[in-house]
């Protein structure tokens, strides 16, 4: 009868111990992607981000303004938006000089 009693304790040691490690590794991998998720999105702080002038001045646009006039321009100001590159500029790197006085 004890080596019938040893058996199965060896047997449920075996499969608790598995059981243990198995929760051991999911705890520790719900740990991991928990941290991952909380600290993915991280904002910089306040002060370090420096604005572009195009930025500064369309603040309450997150995704740019396009500089393309819809409306009759002058020529001078063709004229200034081929020196300051506006076919080429992207955004948020778009020189001021682009847009229409405001």
């Amino acid at each position: 009868m004890l080596e019938k009693l040893t058996g199965m304790t060896m047997a449920f040691s075996r499969i608790f111990r598995a059981t243990a490690a198995t929760a051991t590794l999911a705890v520790l991998l719900a740990a991991g992607v928990a941290h991952s998720t909380g600290t993915r999105y991280i904002d910089a702080p306040a002060g370090l981000t420096q604005l572009t002038p195009a930025e500064e001045a369309f603040s309450d646009a997150p995704y740019g303004v396009d500089p393309m006039v819809t409306g009759p321009t002058s020529a001078s100001f063709k004229q200034q938006q081929a020196d300051a590159g506006c076919d080429k500029a992207v955004w948020p790197d778009i020189p001021l000089a682009c847009y229409p006085k405001r």
